[in-house]
């Protein structure tokens, strides 16, 4: 395993859409977020979508969860931390976690917990050598696991 980890670390748009009646950002924003954020990274480590549908894979989630801690506001500066909560030896599953960040301060930690997919046989299977790879840079939370 590379000891080279990299935090991927990005900044966020907020759009009027974002925002709920309270005049914060809606539940279902920081899913579709993180969702952008994590094909983002996948992208930047050499991963994109025309790479996953051409190989036939691609990832799953079974589980996504997310931690509301502090409110979000539009005019707020918001950054998404995306790291490695745990992975399993073949790198077939994966857990990531994203902290949605103003400063210093964690407003929001959405956790998702997923597989890689092999689309041409319809099951969850281990990725290619080129995903393995990549995602031996991700830098990995504090409390990271090996799933056996």
């Amino acid at each position: 395993m590379s000891t080279s980890y990299t935090l991927f670390k990005r900044p966020v748009v907020l759009r009027w859409s974002d925002i709920d009646a309270n005049f914060h950002l809606r539940h279902s924003v920081f899913y579709d977020l993180g969702a952008a954020q994590r094909t983002d990274l996948l992208a930047s480590l050499g991963i994109g979508m025309r790479d996953m549908q051409k190989g036939g894979y691609g990832p799953v989630l079974f589980r996504e969860e997310c931690r509301f801690l502090r409110e979000i506001r539009i005019e707020d500066a918001i950054e998404v931390e995306t790291s490695i909560a745990h992975l399993s030896r073949d790198f077939r599953k994966f857990g990531f976690e994203q902290r949605f960040m103003r400063g210093e301060e964690v407003c929001a930690i959405l956790r998702v917990e997923g597989a890689w997919f092999d689309a041409r046989a319809r099951k969850v299977a281990a990725p290619p050598p080129v995903v393995i790879e990549a995602i031996q840079h991700v830098a990995h939370t504090q409390d990271f696991t090996w799933l056996d």
